[in-house]
């Protein structure tokens, strides 16, 4: 169900001060994923709201398949995806993948913010996110940069939920926005999440 961003902030907040205190990754950074990845709650299967990939060799009960979108160089790589729905080139040397893809797969949504925990402290790659993670748009920079998404637009959406995700913390004086602003807020435009999720890079 898609939430309000006051409502999907109050929702999730503790999970993600949880998470803070594990990992010194801003709360305000963490729920700006889950905001973009899930959009604003409405695409959340299996709670989850991360959009983490799977293996096909996980526990069915720790993955799902699911349609998504992803942003590659080179129309050859449809050997990465359980199934290829579609390939089409954007521009010249990118081309836009519709595949069918493993996603994990949680019991409450709690476990969705462990997991996100998880992944970025065992994860080499997001190791210079981490190191700023209590700046949240530094963090966000550095996350998009070592390529949790492939969607080029991935940064400025998550910059712009970031503002919106500031103004409805419950810790602080909130500030009522316009409904124009909210709806906005809301569609989360540039994001190309196939019927669940964003476009993302593979696991490694």
């Amino acid at each position: 169900m898609k939430l309000s961003p006051r409502d999907f902030v109050h929702k999730y907040w503790r999970y993600a001060q949880q998470t803070q205190k594990k990992t010194g990754i801003s709360a305000i950074a963490i729920l700006a994923q889950a905001a973009v990845e899930s959009g604003w709650g409405e695409h959340a299967p299996g709670n989850m709201l991360f959009g983490i990939k799977a293996k096909a060799s996980d526990p069915p009960r720790k993955r799902q398949l699911l349609t998504t979108t992803e942003y590659l160089k080179s129309p050859e790589q449809g050997h990465r995806f359980p199934k290829v729905l579609s390939i089409t080139e954007v521009k010249p040397g990118l081309w836009k993948y519709r595949v069918k893809d493993w996603f994990r797969r949680y019991r409450t949504a709690k476990g969705s913010f462990d997991d996100h925990a998880q992944f970025f402290l065992t994860n080499l790659r997001y190791a210079e996110a981490v190191r700023v993670g209590a700046d949240p748009l530094a963090f966000l920079r550095e996350v998009a940069r070592a390529g949790y998404a492939t969607d080029p637009n991935y940064f400025d959406l998550l910059a712009k939920v970031v503002r919106m995700i500031e103004r409805y913390r419950p810790d602080t004086a909130t500030t009522r926005t316009t409904s124009e602003e909210e709806e906005q807020a809301l569609q989360l435009p540039p994001v190309e999440r196939g019927e669940w999720v964003p476009a993302r890079v593979p696991p490694e």
